[in-house]
């Protein structure tokens, strides 16, 4: 029976309700508010859309939010995607208390993002996600990795994609075996190497994001070695890990069936001036180490503070070609996009 058969006929619409959602899909939050108002029918359907996807919100915003769907079970059905960012607000335990009632709600979630202060020392703030039973497949969050997070991880066989954003030390809860048996991308901001290889170790992680540090690179370069499946996408933030000619050669030795590489060099040792006046020969010494890597499509370099021309970067991504043949698309430390387009290397600068 079609869903609008059960409206009365003087609010029934002639479109299907199928196709008012397509419709309603297409306006913009404000648009759409004052459908939410025409009608019981269009009351129906546009909060079905309105609530499916939350994100960009204010904190003032997802507070209301939370209140809302708090208490309500009709649009806490509706939702399949929700963002909450409280990264610069000081949070209650009544407020939090609150959030835990309305996440419980949401038993249909498929994707969340919860981001709290980071200098939050309390550790309390998973405690928002005990009794939910929503599964998700996409998860990001900056709650540390502690024993309450660590146990509704357990109950989330779904999750596909994992970002943990939180402030993780050397000690780290193990993460049991059958845990997370889907997780294909995981990413981590300030996680040392003991936390990363308990999330890759044995899953069919493929794509990581991950810092490296200079105590502790190798144990993280050879975590990602301990995956199920081959690591295809790697993007590694430097902090002071190594020089980037040794960084990119321990790389190349583990992980020579990379499609795509992204470093980004944090490191205080790379702004000395000497380092800066041989950027360029610094880069085509890179080169070498490139010539290990059998399908590298995708390539980014990124060191703020240095300083290269484009005729520099033309002779580094022609000599790097030449040692990896299969790259297709390369950014240097200027930021500007280099393409292999019909056999030549075309930058696509601001004013392509």
């Amino acid at each position: 029976m079609n869903e609008d058969a059960a409206y009365p006929v003087s609010v029934r619409s002639l479109l299907p309700v199928e196709t008012l959602d397509l419709v309603f899909e297409s306006l913009t939050r404000s648009e759409l508010l004052p459908v939410l108002r025409s009608n019981s029918l269009f009351h129906r359907v546009g909060a079905r859309v309105l609530y499916r996807t939350l994100i960009d919100l204010q904190p003032a915003q997802a507070v209301d939010l939370v209140r809302t769907i708090a208490r309500s079970d009709l649009y806490a059905s509706y939702v399949r995607h929700v963002e909450f960012d409280w990264g610069t607000s000081v949070l209650t335990a009544n407020f939090l208390r609150l959030l835990n009632r309305a996440l419980r709600r949401l038993k249909f979630l498929l994707r969340l993002t919860l981001e709290f202060p980071t200098t939050d020392d309390t550790g309390g703030t998973a405690s928002v996600l005990n009794g939910c039973t929503f599964s998700l497949r996409s998860f990001t969050t900056s709650i540390r990795c502690d024993p309450t997070l660590v146990r509704f991880l357990e109950t989330q066989n779904d999750i596909i994609d994992l970002c943990l954003r939180g402030i993780n030390c050397i000690e780290t809860v193990p993460l049991p075996p059958e845990a997370l048996p889907h997780l294909s991308h995981f990413r981590t901001v300030l996680s040392w190497p003991t936390l990363i290889a308990n999330f890759i170790r044995d899953r069919p992680v493929e794509s990581v994001s991950m810092p490296v540090y200079q105590q502790g690179m190798h144990s993280a370069l050879n975590a990602l070695l301990s995956s199920s499946k081959p690591i295809k996408r790697l993007t590694l933030m430097s902090l002071d890990a190594a020089e980037p000619i040794s960084l990119l050669s321990e790389i190349a030795s583990r992980l020579p069936w990379l499609e795509a590489l992204h470093l980004v060099v944090l490191s205080a040792q790379f702004y000395v001036p000497v380092r800066l006046l041989n950027l360029c020969d610094m880069l085509l010494e890179m080169g070498y180490s490139l010539s290990l890597f059998e399908y590298l499509k995708y390539l980014t370099f990124m060191a703020p503070g240095t300083g290269s021309s484009a005729d520099d970067e033309d002779v580094v991504v022609t000599a790097w070609h030449k040692a990896c043949p299969t790259l297709k698309t390369i950014i240097l430390p200027r930021g500007m996009v280099w393409a292999l387009t019909n056999g030549k290397w075309v930058c696509w600068s601001d004013e392509t």
